[in-house]
């Protein structure tokens, strides 16, 4: 059975609950947001530039990388001492711009909605 019927379902079968869970829990930090955001941008990165490019202390930054690594977000080389940390170009790249197309279409407007209710109670 495909995929797409157990997450239309109203059950998704219990071995895939964790991993989705971990996939999106993942994207769910504004530190691994900007992480990823940074190395897209900018290319890759060690820890030392990553800290200093991110408002973020070098702890929060090691534990973020490391579930991002963990999850396949970035890749890790190393270089002598350092570890070097790039976006996965393979599926991480293609699938943040499909979400960035999902987000300007369909996302956007409901912030957009919510920030102006904000607005208006103050």
């Amino acid at each position: 059975m495909p995929l797409v019927t157990y997450v239309r379902g109203t059950q998704m079968r219990k071995a895939l609950r964790q991993p989705y869970k971990q996939f999106f829990g993942t994207l769910a930090n504004q530190i691994r947001i900007d992480i990823i955001e940074l190395l897209v941008k900018s290319g890759d990165r060690n820890v030392s530039k990553i800290v200093s490019s991110l408002s973020y202390d070098q702890t929060s930054i090691s534990h973020s990388l490391s579930r991002l690594e963990e999850c396949g977000f970035v890749t890790v080389r190393k270089k002598g001492k350092e570890r070097i940390y790039s976006i996965n170009h393979k599926t991480i790249e293609p699938l943040l711009t499909l979400m960035q197309v999902h987000m300007d279409n369909y996302c956007k407007h409901v912030v957009a909605k919510s920030s102006r209710k904000i607005k208006g109670r103050k």
